[in-house]
C-alpha cells in the first residue's frame, strides 16, 4: 500500500534534538524548494497548494529562517506555516534525525509471505463466528485483512451466520485494514449496491458495494459494538452502516482515525505527509476523524456484548 498513516511514522521516529545536525543556508533552502514542489504537486487543493508554496518562499526571501538551524525546529516551523493557511491539521513536514526509510512502492514477496503466515495462524483475525442463543450471529473480527489472502475465510465466516434472525460485529480490538475488506464485509448487509464513504480514496467503481448471491442477511438487524480501540478501516464499517441506518452501534466511541497522508521523501532526514485524495462524503460535512463514532447506545465496551444481545432479543419481541 502506497498510503501511510503520517502519525505512525512520527511516533517511530528517534526524538529530535538541537545537537542531531546543524542545517547551512543551502540545505534550509533545499529543504524548502522541496515542500513547496511537493505541495504543488500532491495537494488535493491546488489553490490553497499555491499560496502555502508562496507564503513558505515569502518567508525564505524574508529571512524568517534564517536562524532555524536545528532540523526538527524547522519541520515543525514548516508544519505550522502550511496548517496555518490550509487548516489541514493532516499536511505535515517531518524530520529525523536518524536516516527515514525509503518507502517501498508495495510489499515485498517475502513480506507477502510474512503475513499469508500470520494470517494464515490467527484465522485471517476472524477470532470468532458463532450462533448465539436466540439465533443470533456473532463475529469477533479484529482487523479488516486483505481479500487477496483472506477473501475464502471471510465467506466461510458469513456462510455460517446466513441464517441467523440478527447478527453483531464485535470490532472492540479491530483497528482496521484494507478498505476492500470493509466493503464486502459490508456487501452482505444490502440488497443492492449502495454507496460506502472512504475519505482514502476517490470516488470510484470500488466506492459501491455488490450484492452477495445468495445471501439472506440484507434485511436482518445488525448491531456493531466499538470501544475506543476501533479504529481506522473499523470506523469506517461503523460510519458507513451508521449514516446508511443499517445498523445499531453499541458501545463506546470510537479512536477517531479516517485519514491517511502519502509520504513524500524530501531527503534522508526530511520528508512529508501530503493528503491526496478527496472523496465524496454524502453523509455529511465531517467524516470521524479527530472525533471518532459516536455509539447509539452507550456503554462500557465491556458491557457491549449483553447490551446488544438483549437489543437483539427485543427485536425479535
Amino acid at each position: 500500500m502506497t498510503l501511510v498513516v503520517i502519525a505512525f511514522l512520527t511516533c517511530t521516529l528517534t526524538p529530535a534534538r538541537a545537537e542531531d545536525v546543524t542545517l547551512d543556508a543551502g540545505e534550509r533552502q533545499r529543504v524548502i524548494d522541496a515542500a513547496c514542489a511537493n505541495l504543488k504537486q500532491y495537494y488535493i487543493d491546488h489553490n490553497a497548494a499555491l499560496k502555502m508554496a508562496d507564503a513558505l518562499l515569502a518567508n525564505s526571501k524574508k529571512g524568517v529562517y534564517e536562524t532555524v538551524t536545528d532540523g526538527a525546529a524547522l519541520a515543525d516551523l514548516l508544519t505550522r506555516q502550511i496548517r496555518e493557511i490550509s487548516h489541514d491539521m493532516h499536511l505535515e513536514v517531518v524530520y529525523s534525525p536518524t536516516p527515514l526509510p525509503h518507502l517501498p512502492q508495495g510489499p515485498s514477496p517475502d513480506d507477502q509471505e510474512r503475513y499469508r503466515r500470520a494470517m494464515k495462524l490467527e484465522k485471517c483475525t476472524f477470532e470468532k463466528v458463532e450462533v448465539l442463543p436466540h439465533n443470533i450471529g456473532y463475529i469477533k473480527l479484529n482487523a479488516f485483512p486483505d481479500p487477496s489472502v483472506c477473501l475464502p475465510t471471510a465467506k466461510a465466516a458469513m456462510a455460517t451466520l446466513n441464517h441467523v434472525d440478527a447478527i453483531i460485529y464485535d470490532l472492540r480490538d479491530n483497528r482496521g485494514g484494507e478498505p476492500a475488506m470493509v466493503m464486502f464485509m459490508a456487501a452482505y448487509l444490502f440488497d443492492h449496491p449502495e454507496y460506502m464513504y472512504n475519505p482514502r480514496e476517490n470516488t470510484s467503481r470500488k466506492s459501491w458495494t455488490q450484492p452477495v448471491p445468495g445471501n439472506k442477511l440484507t434485511d436482518k438487524p445488525v448491531y456493531i459494538l466499538t470501544s475506543g480501540r476501533t479504529f481506522s478501516g473499523a470506523e469506517q464499517f461503523c460510519f458507513n452502516l451508521k449514516m446508511l441506518k443499517r445498523a445499531t452501534l453499541v458501545g463506546e466511541t470510537t479512536g477517531g482515525g479516517a485519514h491517511a497522508g502519502v509520504w513524500h521523501g524530501i531527503n534522508d532526514h526530511f520528508g512529508m505527509g501530503i493528503l491526496e485524495t478527496r472523496a465524496i462524503n454524502p453523509f455529511s460535512n465531517a467524516d470521524w476523524e479527530g472525533t471518532g463514532v459516536e455509539p447509539d447506545v452507550k456503554v462500557a465496551a465491556a458491557d457491549a456484548l449483553e447490551t446488544a444481545k438483549a437489543l437483539a432479543e427485543n427485536k425479535q419481541k
